[in-house]
């Protein structure tokens, strides 16, 4: 059990790793856009790459989360990983596949990550819009 727990610190770590890295490389290419006179077209292209950019890295924290369950057996096969993977990750849960006993607190530990990790996400976002918005009053 402890072992299992252990894994799932290290998969939530790289999960903050992934989040702190692709967060930073985001406000790194939002510095470098330029916003065009037509302001509500430009910040619709930037909202939906950044929107799009946001989710590609919480698709890549499901995928490490699914590798562990699939290569460790906690799920029959990888698919099976990664869509058990989603629906905790998201907290959607539908409870059609569920983790063997022993794994059941390294879902518990994924389902709070995607939390923050979702958390962090929308709380950046918000942040790039008001931003937005505070640039577009001081115009």
């Amino acid at each position: 059990m402890l072992s299992k727990l252990f894994l799932a610190w290290c998969v939530l770590g790289l999960c903050v790793l992934n989040h702190a890295y692709g967060v930073a490389r985001a406000a790194r290419w939002l510095r470098q856009r330029r916003i065009s006179k037509d302001r509500v077209a430009s910040w619709t292209w930037i909202s939906i790459g950044l929107a799009g950019f946001i989710i590609v890295l919480h698709l890549v924290e499901i995928a490490a989360w699914a590798l562990l369950y699939g290569l460790l057996g906690a799920m029959p096969d990888l698919t099976s990983a990664t869509y058990f993977s989603a629906v905790t990750y998201t907290t959607t849960g539908y409870g059609d596949l569920v983790l063997p006993g022993e794994w059941r607190l390294v879902g518990a530990i994924e389902a709070l990550t995607g939390i923050l990790m979702c958390g962090w996400s929308t709380g950046f976002f918000f942040a790039v819009v008001s931003q937005m918005v505070d640039a577009g009053e001081s115009r």
